[in-house]
């Protein structure tokens, strides 16, 4: 195994995925539109199945680290990155233990993107809970609980987000996948 092929298409995949988390980013629930979807998820599932699931764990935190050097919105990356992290970090390592290392079936990554988007979901309602809600109102000024309603929020918005974030994500990554499977798979035999 070549370190420095290994570490070249880490770098390169975590480009990828910091220009995909600035860029095109849209809302999913109307009157949240706070809460947007972007396509930074893929490079990192393709970089775990391409290499192992610590090569995406190291293309999250570098696609992460970019935004907040390049790219920094103040108090919504101090508070939401660190959410983020944790939700690609669930998703990513439940769709890999799903698939290990055996053979990538649809069936294997189907069920690891199920279950990948009901851990992911879990995650935010705690964090949200726990962690986003209370300080966005002390840190943004932006009180969800006297708004709009704690569990309103979790339930209307979190919840729906998330799901349908989880599999908009894991569908387009399972598509991207297909179409680059063949340089995958040989990138696989070459760096492991």
């Amino acid at each position: 195994m070549n370190k420095t092929r290994r570490l070249t298409v880490i770098a390169l995949l975590a480009a990828i995925s910091f220009v995909l988390m600035v860029f095109p980013q849209f809302p999913l629930i109307p009157g949240a539109t706070f809460l947007k979807i972007d396509f930074s998820f893929v490079p990192v599932l393709i970089g775990a199945l391409m290499l192992d699931l610590k090569s995406g764990y190291a293309i999250l935190i570098l696609r992460s680290l970019l935004k907040v050097l390049l790219n920094n919105s103040g108090v919504n990356d101090y508070i939401g990155l660190p959410m983020n992290i944790v939700a690609m970090g669930v998703l990513l390592t439940v769709i890999m233990l799903m698939v290990g290392h055996r053979e990538l079936t649809v069936k294997r990554f189907i069920a690891g993107s199920i279950l990948g988007t009901v851990g992911l979901t879990l995650a935010m309602v705690i964090l949200n809970y726990v962690y986003a809600v209370p300080l966005y109102a002390m840190f943004a000024n932006f009180d969800i609980k006297a708004t709009i309603g704690l569990g309103t929020y979790l339930l209307w918005m979190v919840i729906p987000f998330n799901l349908i974030g989880g599999v908009i994500l894991t569908a387009v990554a399972g598509l991207v996948f297909v179409a680059l499977r063949r340089v995958i798979t040989n990138t696989h035999s070459q760096l492991n």
